[in-house]
């Protein structure tokens, strides 16, 4: 396919508390947000996307940073490492993201939360899902605490980054958040998915273990062995439903896409 994967979507802008921002969409049905990893809406992103929209959703994409489509790794793997800079500094020092500091929501979430709300108006159905990745993994879970998300994916959560173990044990949302969390999920009505390579240090093993703890059996995690990601990346395996996905039909990270499209379809689409 040649030219901007994402000239086959829609693209607006929407805004929450005076902040305005494109978003791109593409599809009919309930709503999933697809929230890119560094360094922002990739050509390996939109495919994503376009599976979430093969499975009878609307797929909603923020555009929250980077160069929307563009492809990091067309100029070899030196460009792609250019591009993830260009786009990780000026997000990090944004007060708009949390990056180092424990128990706090980033203030985009609540930016996100409006957004999940005005697509859930607008496309219908029982509520709407959403899959953070990477930088943006816990984005999903902090967005959980609105009933209208019901079907939060954690692929790859990095944030907050440090290597102690209270930065281990965590993820980048507050105590008052993780409560109303916990809350739906002690009342049956919510499932987290979240994804790993068990050998990524941005997202240890002990985040997934917090988790555990904090959501019991709600938590669904799905981790991998370093060796089941795509060879053909130039980094080592982290992102497991794009960079590093080998979309091929009996591959654990197959497996894991087709997790969290069943996810999808059990949460946000009626049954035959």
């Amino acid at each position: 396919m040649t030219g901007n994967p994402l000239d086959r979507y829609e693209r607006t802008t929407f805004t929450h508390d005076g902040k305005e921002r494109d978003v791109f969409r593409r599809g009919s049905g309930p709503a999933v947000v697809v929230i890119a990893e560094m360094p922002g809406i990739t050509p390996k992103v939109v495919a994503l996307a376009d599976r979430i929209v093969d499975l009878g959703c609307t797929a909603v994409l923020p555009h929250l940073f980077g160069e929307p489509g563009h492809d990091p790794f067309a100029g070899g793997r030196l460009a792609g490492a250019r591009a993830a800079l260009t786009a990780l500094v000026p997000t990090c020092i944004s007060r708009e993201f949390t990056v180092l500091a424990t128990g706090r929501t980033s203030p985009v979430v609540d930016w996100l939360r409006a957004l999940a709300s005005a697509e859930h108006e607008r496309c219908g159905g029982p509520g709407v899902g959403a899959v953070g990745m990477c930088f943006t993994g816990g984005f999903a879970l902090a967005m959980a605490t609105s009933p209208t998300l019901v079907a939060p994916v954690l692929s790859q959560p990095s944030l907050p980054f440090g290597p102690t173990e209270r930065w281990k044990r965590t993820i980048d949302i507050s105590p008052a958040d993780l409560a109303v969390v916990k809350e739906r999920c002690a009342a049956g009505g919510l499932e987290v998915l979240g994804l790993r390579f068990t050998g990524d240090p941005l997202v240890p093993g002990e985040r997934f273990a917090f988790l555990r703890d904090e959501l019991g059996d709600a938590f669904v995690g799905v981790e991998l062995d370093d060796v089941h990601g795509n060879p053909e990346s130039p980094l080592r395996p982290h992102s497991v439903l794009t960079e590093h996905l080998i979309d091929e039909s009996g591959q654990p990270t197959r497996d894991a896409l087709d997790q969290v499209l069943d996810l999808f379809r059990r949460k946000l689409l009626p049954t035959p």
